[in-house]
This record gives C-alpha cells, structure tokens and sequence, in this order.
C-alpha cells in the first residue's frame, strides 16, 4: 500500500449553525416603506374596532357625550332675560381698566364676554334666517373688539383699551337695539 502524496483541504463545516433574521439584500422585496406603514396602520384600526366593539357600539355610551358647546342649554327667554345683566357686566371693566388694574379688568373681560357670547349666539339663532347675516357681523366685531381689548390690557397700553371699549360701547349698542326688538 503506497501512499500518495495528497493534499489537505481546510474544512468549510461550522460546528455552530449560523442562524440570520433578516434575509439578504438580494432576497429582499422592493416593498415601500408607506405601504407598510397603511399596514400597520389598518391592523391597529381594525384591531381597535374589533376589541373595543361593545363600546363603540353602545346606546348608553353615545348618550354620555356631552355637547353643549355646539348646542347651549339656554332658551331665548333664558337668554333674553340675563342678555343686558351680562352686557353690564361687560361695562364695568372700564373702571378697572381706567385705575390700571390690568390682570382684574383681564379677568372680568373674559367672563362677561364668554357668558355674553352664549346669549347672543342663543338669541341669533331664535332669529329669522333673514335677519341673521347682519346679527353675526355685528356679533363678530363686538367680540373681535373685545379680544383687542384683552390684548391691549395685556400690553398696558391704555390709549388702545379706551379706543376699543368705545367701540364695544358702540357695538354693544347696536346689537342690543336689533336682536331684542
């Protein structure tokens, strides 16, 4: 038995197995990266609904919203009654502009305002619909005035807070003698 002069080959076998996660860059799909952000976000939608169905569905859960902001609890009557109180109201923050309590006249603007607002909106949409397109612009430029004023009051400027409680004053005026004849 002759041996022969052979040569040795290294050994390409691992002992351990190499395991990969993500495929090679020439297995890979061309797939767009929006595409499988719909996806992702359909599944949540649909897994969402799926989940939470009983709630969603539900009569008793749909009568728990609250929306008086979009329809105020307030009659015309309701309204008609308190309107010139809360237009006062409004009136006197000029005292408390005029001694240059910024913070306080601040304060009663914005609360006399904000009840004044729900009464004109209650009392223009009892009004005809003829009548209504004058009433909201008056209504604009009074409460557009208004937040010049709590602007002005903000930067202590006293010449503009007089200049723009006039024009309340004036404005004031005008859609009380409309909407409550």
């Amino acid at each position: 038995m002759a041996m022969s002069a052979g040569r040795l080959q290294p050994c390409h076998l691992s002992l351990s197995p190499t395991f990969s996660c993500t495929p090679k860059v020439s297995e890979r799909k061309n797939v767009p990266q929006k595409l499988i952000n719909r996806r992702i976000a359909t599944i949540a939608v649909v897994g969402t609904m799926l989940l939470a169905r009983d709630t969603a569905f539900n009569i008793d859960v749909a009568y728990g919203f609250d929306f008086r902001i979009t329809v105020p609890d307030q009659t015309f009557e309701e309204a008609d009654s308190v309107v010139r109180e809360h237009a006062q109201d409004l009136l006197e923050v000029k005292p408390l502009i005029e001694s240059e309590l910024w913070r306080d006249a601040q304060k009663a603007l914005r609360k006399s305002s904000s009840l004044l607002k729900q009464d004109f909106y209650t009392m223009i949409q009892a009004k005809p619909g003829s009548e209504r397109p004058q009433l909201r612009k008056l209504y604009s430029q009074l409460f557009n005035n208004v937040t010049r004023l709590d602007y002005a009051a903000r930067s202590k400027d006293m010449v503009l807070c007089k200049e723009y409680f006039e024009n309340i004053t004036g404005s004031l005026e005008d859609i009380l003698s409309r909407i409550t004849s």
